[in-house]
């Protein structure tokens, strides 16, 4: 892998007369990337890409993401975005979900239309600027555990297949990310992949088909590997995100993971020393402190009142939060209504500048 933690490689980074957004000059070697305090997970509720992509850019004016709108139906949810992306690998809609198929159609066409359509949207909102832009896939634990082969079967199953689709998913993104960077020039694309999947494949905890049996756990080597392959193709600029409980910080340090994006709110005293460890390491948090659906927002500052007391049972000095802290909702909000979405979006953004304003 190519790089160090918390850069990208120089051809990566945004070019203005020489420099890059906030003044940082480039040069020939890893440019350190320049985290935002706020952003979103993914998922916004509703089916306009042009208004989901204005509220984006203009809500986290440092770290705005490609909105995600499952609500259009399949091949604009989670799974079939994703399919959408592989390289020589097909899906259709089944009764029972994604399947993999022999050739590409309406459904594989309908989310790579969707995609190109959110994309056109961010390109004309985001002109001009520089800065991290963050991506979303879903990453291939997860993607296994949802996908189906001929059989019916999950590919999780068939090692092979597992094999085939990380090379497949690793070939697609690539793809999508030369794609994001020929629209936004000025951008650095952050890759977040989505692993909500991924505790329970350690664990052994996915069902089989019939309901009855669980598929046995995958070797946390070959866990590791392959999403080694995937946090390569953006070397301190990727993202794996979970909403479940038990996040595997020390295995995603392991595999290249820049940053390990989760809901706080589901923390416990077992977590505080992999986190401890990942933040010595470089590793940033994505702290997810917002509900992902409608609920009462409290003041910012009682937001990241659960931040500031996991840092101080770590022994951490409170001037590195903002360093290595990025403020999101818990999880994605397409499960929300339209106004509670925008209200949390911006919530992040006062809470993390009441964060930067008082870390203490």
């Amino acid at each position: 892998m190519n790089g160090t933690p918390g850069s990208v490689s120089a051809s990566e980074a945004p070019r203005n007369g020489g420099a890059r957004h906030g003044g940082v000059p480039a040069d020939d070697g890893p440019v350190p990337l320049r985290w935002g305090a706020a952003t979103g997970v993914g998922s916004l509720p509703g089916g306009d890409a042009r208004e989901a992509a204005r509220a984006v850019t203009g809500t986290f004016e440092d770290f705005p993401y490609l909105p995600e709108l499952p609500a259009r139906g399949p091949g604009a949810d989670m799974i079939g975005r994703t399919t959408g992306l592989l390289a020589e690998i097909y899906t259709r809609v089944e009764p029972s979900g994604w399947r993999i198929g022999d050739r590409p159609g309406r459904d594989t066409r309908r989310a790579r239309s969707w995609l190109g359509e959110d994309l056109d949207a961010l390109e004309e909102f985001a002109q001009g600027y520089e800065g991290p832009l963050k991506v979303q896939a879903v990453g291939p634990w997860t993607l296994a555990a949802a996908l189906e082969l001929r059989s019916g079967e999950s590919a999780l199953a068939d090692p092979g297949a597992c094999r085939d689709l990380t090379a497949s998913l690793v070939e697609g993104v690539a793809a999508h990310l030369a794609d994001v960077r020929r629209r936004v020039p000025g951008a650095v694309p952050v890759l977040q992949f989505d692993e909500p999947s991924l505790t329970a494949v350690l664990r052994g905890q996915v069902r089989t088909a019939s309901g009855y049996r669980t598929h046995r756990a995958v070797d946390r080597q070959v866990v590791e590997g392959a999403l080694r392959e995937l946090t390569a193709l953006a070397p301190g600029a990727t993202v794996v995100h979970s909403c479940a409980p038990d996040v595997p910080f020390a295995l995603l340090r392991r595999a290249g993971a820049a940053a390990v994006s989760f809901d706080a709110g589901l923390l416990t005293e077992r977590d505080e020393e992999p986190i401890g460890e990942a933040v010595e390491a470089g590793t940033k948090l994505f702290a997810g402190v917002v509900s992902g659906t409608d609920s009462p927002l409290s003041d910012p500052a009682g937001s990241v009142m659960g931040v500031r007391t996991l840092w101080r049972r770590l022994g951490l000095d409170p001037g590195t939060l903002t360093e290595s802290v990025v403020l999101t909702p818990t999880c994605g909000l397409a499960g929300a209504s339209p106004a509670y979405a925008h209200a949390a979006q911006a919530h992040c953004v006062r809470a993390a500048r009441s964060l930067a304003d008082n870390p203490e």
